[in-house]
């Protein structure tokens, strides 16, 4: 059977969009392989929604289901868009995380209201008493949900060591029963951070949109960064704003290319 897909990147951080077949675990297990498939970071289709202006399927490259990616969301904007499969430049997206409503600028950039991040622990979900500040792994930390969780570190070590050395044991911890993604961030401004990332069920990658706004979120909880923050991950730069208790992030995302799969 051939699936026609298209790659896109966002900050580096690569995804499968599916033209003609609906995003599966299996699929993105075998399409995101690296050596064997398309390789990607993740998968998506897009499907019809009753309540909003499109939605999508989406799964990690191991299969797992994915509630929410930044930077997926970025790639699937520009892709609807440009395909036509929605009205205007600013639109709504069914997510497992609920709608999100993502804006092409004119510059081509992509403008998404990310919502509210969910602080409280049962919700995040967390077993902690206080989300804000707990120890894991002999590091003060926060976590926050973007409709996904994240458990953020502010290090003054090296963060890319951190995030390789460190990530994969607390994205098992029992703390955090759903696994997690974890932030390791160096504060350079109030308003400028370098972060690294291990993702939940992906490992490391160039760039993670939900865990650049958790991060902003917390550092502003601790009282240590602005309410806007320009992110530098290594895939790239993502500006992070939070104001009114809602969370915008702003982001490049590109067509990388176009092509068949041959899925045996």
């Amino acid at each position: 059977m051939i699936i026609k897909f298209e790659k896109w990147q966002g900050l580096g951080n690569d995804f499968i969009i599916l033209e003609n077949e609906t995003a599966t675990p299996e699929l993105a297990v075998k399409m995101c392989n690296r050596y064997f498939g398309v390789g990607a970071d993740g998968i998506f289709s897009v499907k019809k929604s009753d309540y909003f202006d499109i939605g999508w399927d989406f799964y990690n490259s191991d299969g797992s289901v994915a509630q929410m990616c930044g930077n997926g969301i970025r790639c699937f904007a520009k892709y609807v868009y440009e395909k036509r499969l929605v009205e205007g430049r600013k639109f709504s997206v069914e997510t497992l995380a609920g709608g999100i409503t993502p804006e092409i600028l004119d510059n081509e950039t992509v403008k998404v209201d990310m919502g509210r991040p969910v602080l409280e622990p049962e919700k995040i979900p967390v077993n902690v008493y206080d989300a804000d500040d707990f120890i894991i792994e002999g590091f003060s930390a926060s976590a926050v949900s973007m409709g996904n969780p994240h458990c953020i570190i502010f290090a003054l070590e090296d963060t890319a060591k951190l995030a390789r050395a460190i990530g994969p044991k607390i994205e098992v911890s029992p703390l955090f029963p759903e696994k997690v993604n974890v932030e390791f961030v160096q504060k350079i401004e109030r308003n400028k951070v370098k972060l690294d990332v291990w993702e939940r069920g992906c490992g490391i990658t160039q760039a993670c949109g939900t865990g650049a706004c958790a991060a902003v979120v917390a550092g502003i909880n601790k009282g240590i960064l602005d309410s806007v923050v320009d992110v530098t991950l290594p895939g790239g730069t993502l500006t992070i704003e939070y104001k009114g208790q809602t969370v915008f992030m702003t982001g490049d995302a590109q067509k990388v290319f176009k092509g068949e799969y041959l899925n045996k």
